[in-house]
């Protein structure tokens, strides 16, 4: 949650129609892939991209997004979309995510929370250039004339697809639920275009002189990083199998991609120069949009905190903190509007109405923590039978509402009512306790060790698991002296 009170997402249909995703395999003749960049893509990624950056954490200056930028810029300008560099907009977001993407008329983006997860430059060259195919495919075109046929879809499941984790987190929960089943009308069509950026990605590899082979080895670190995150979060059972999810198999497209390379020339790396250009990277949440500790949020500019409950996890967003379980969904907002603390969270139940359903519950008022505080809940039915909706909003400060939207099976909403009792202001002396983690590029030491150097990760729990992720070290594997490695430590 961005430090921003207020950031509204202007018209989010449309931004979908702009946005390509990423997924892998196929091939076949792509569509339009030599196609030069109109005048009216252009100008269509111009007023996508301001949105873009808002949503996710903005743009990164300094040396690291310089150096994206010009790989980004090498490796699109093999697509044949343009013969200057300088047509393409390449962007590092301040996201803690994995996560990349593009719109129309060839403005691309990767995530510091992916650039890290990366081992050296090619496999940067390999995720770009996935994003800089869909570009070269028009897939948001395509994807335009699906969600035509599928608006529900259009308004929130496609707003956001990336090269790994299809759920954007976007849109209510009310509405998450709802486009359920509409999400499976066109899975087939989102997993072959991504099959096709995949095919182009190694095709620009090869032609810029990279290794094709780190389009494969960068969607087995995600893949990597994915089932670790599951692990850690309590919900290694909570993903997809392949043909009900948005993006293929991880372990298919690293297969699939493997297969492309074959064949093909280019063997650049660039794995030292990448290294040092990544050296001091913010790794994790940024401060200044709040962070995560195991299931606590706190954040230090605006002042709060909260605790999710027991077996639930969360995910910091820029106009949300969205916190997710096997037993209901919720997502923390922040709002100024007129009116009293009754009257907004009437408003918030107006807002989350839809499909013939009038929420009109009985709206109470309580004190937590000593702030004011209103709250209701409402059941309504879905495709997957009744739930409960419940909206729980605090007054921070005059016209400055925090809000609660949460969702669970009908009589089960109580599985909140610790969180929302959790939320409280914090002090600035506990505020200026949190500081960001960063990426430290370290040399390997004689006598150094996986165990002795995981035990430097600023992390409490899954030390271990998480260096050999973030370097790509399989569990049987050591290290070397003189060979440089990532560590997460607790920067200033």
């Amino acid at each position: 949650m961005s430090r921003r009170k207020l950031l509204a997402l202007a018209s989010p249909v449309a931004l979908a129609v702009g946005l390509t995703g990423c997924a892998a395999v196929g091939g076949g003749n792509i569509p339009s892939a030599n196609t030069p960049i109109t005048q009216n893509e252009a100008q269509q990624g111009r007023e996508y991209h301001s949105q873009i950056l808002q949503e996710f954490g903005g743009a990164m200056q300094g040396n690291t997004a310089g150096y994206v930028r010009d790989v980004g810029q090498r490796i699109a300008v093999q697509s044949g979309l343009a013969n200057s560099q300088s047509a393409f907009t390449v962007s590092l977001l301040n996201s803690s995510v994995n996560n990349a993407f593009a719109t129309t008329g060839g403005y691309v983006y990767t995530t510091r929370q992916l650039v890290a997860l990366m081992d050296n430059e090619a496999e940067l060259a390999a995720v770009l250039g996935h994003e800089v195919g869909h570009v070269a495919a028009r897939h948001a075109q395509r994807r335009q004339q699906a969600q035509q046929q599928n608006t529900l879809l259009g308004a929130a499941g496609a707003i956001l697809s990336g090269i790994l984790l299809g759920d954007s987190q976007l849109g209510s929960t009310l509405g998450r639920a709802a486009l359920q089943g509409s999400q499976l009308l066109t899975l087939s069509f989102s997993r072959d275009q991504e099959r096709e950026a995949d095919v182009l990605g190694v095709n620009y590899l090869s032609s810029a002189g990279y290794d094709p082979l780190a389009m494969s080895t960068v969607l087995e670190s995600l893949a990597r990083q994915s089932a670790l995150d599951a692990q850690l979060q309590g919900r290694d059972n909570a993903s997809l199998p392949e043909w009900a999810s948005t993006h293929p198999d991880p372990a298919s497209r690293v297969r699939d991609a493997a297969t492309l390379a074959a064949g093909k020339t280019g063997a650049t790396l660039n794995r030292d120069v990448f290294l040092r250009n990544i050296d001091g990277l913010t790794y994790g949440d940024d401060p200044e949009q709040g962070v995560i500790e195991g299931r606590q949020f706190i954040h230090p500019d605006l002042r709060f905190a909260f605790t999710a409950p027991q077996g639930f996890y969360l995910v910091n967003g820029a106009q949300q903190v969205t916190i997710n379980g096997q037993s209901g969904q919720a997502e923390l907002r922040v709002a100024q509007a007129s009116g009293s603390l009754t009257q907004f969270v009437s408003s918030a139940f107006q807002s989350l109405s839809g499909q013939g359903q009038a929420l009109n519950p009985q709206i109470q008022r309580t004190t937590v923590n000593g702030l004011p505080a209103a709250y209701g809940t409402a059941r309504a039915s879905t495709s997957n039978g009744q739930v409960d909706v419940t909206v729980f909003a605090y007054e921070m400060d005059a016209g400055q509402y925090y809000y609660y939207q949460a969702i669970a099976p009908a009589g089960r909403s109580g599985v909140f009512t610790p969180m929302f009792q959790s939320f409280r202001r914090i002090s600035s002396t506990e505020a200026a306790q949190v500081v960001p983690r960063v990426i430290d590029v370290v040399t390997v030491q004689r006598g150094d060790t996986v165990s002795s150097l995981s035990r430097r990760m600023a992390y409490s729990n899954g030390q271990e698991a998480r260096f050999r992720v973030l370097n790509s070290i399989d569990s049987n594997e050591g290290l070397r002296a003189g060979q440089q490695v990532k560590l997460v430590v607790r920067g200033r």
